[in-house]
């Protein structure tokens, strides 16, 4: 069982919903998840959010964390991530925001920085990667543990 098809499974069993709220994924963990058969019973929606102005609109990211923290830090990706359970009205969402490359990095916030957050029924929880590779394969990365994170606080919200 793929990755995807076991979020999906998981989503199902525990009767959830969830979206995703991507920026530097660009898509590609809706992707993912679209192609499991039987999915759109429990993925509601995908947003990609790449300018700080999508952030803003429609996940409701506070101008004043961007302003303070940037559009990539643990902080703006939780708010995306609380935004767009707000947003399509779902239990889950999923938020990427990132440094793909090979522009853009900086020695605070080097190319291949992502953070994700995954809010599940209100508990967020954020994390920080350091991926290498080209854009393409920092994205990959990225998508991949942003899967892998949603199958953690789905299998950790079954423990409570």
């Amino acid at each position: 069982m793929s990755l995807e098809e076991e979020v999906a499974r998981l989503l199902r069993e525990r009767k959830l919903t969830m979206a995703t709220a991507e920026s530097c994924t660009g898509g590609m963990v809706s992707a993912r998840l679209v192609g499991v058969p039987g999915v759109s019973s429990v993925f509601m929606e995908g947003l990609v959010t790449y300018s700080n102005e999508a952030k803003m609109q429609l996940l409701g990211v506070k101008a004043s964390t961007l302003a303070r923290f940037g559009a990539v830090s643990r902080e703006t990706a939780g708010e995306m991530a609380e935004g767009g359970c707000a947003r399509a009205g779902t239990d889950v969402c999923v938020s990427t925001t990132g440094i793909a490359g090979p522009d853009g990095g900086t020695e605070e916030k080097p190319v291949g920085l992502v953070y994700m957050a995954c809010c599940v029924k209100g508990r967020t929880t954020t994390e920080r990667h350091m991926f290498a590779g080209d854009r393409q394969q920092i994205r990959e990365q990225s998508a991949q543990k942003a899967l892998e994170l949603v199958r953690a606080c789905l299998l950790k919200q079954e423990d409570k």
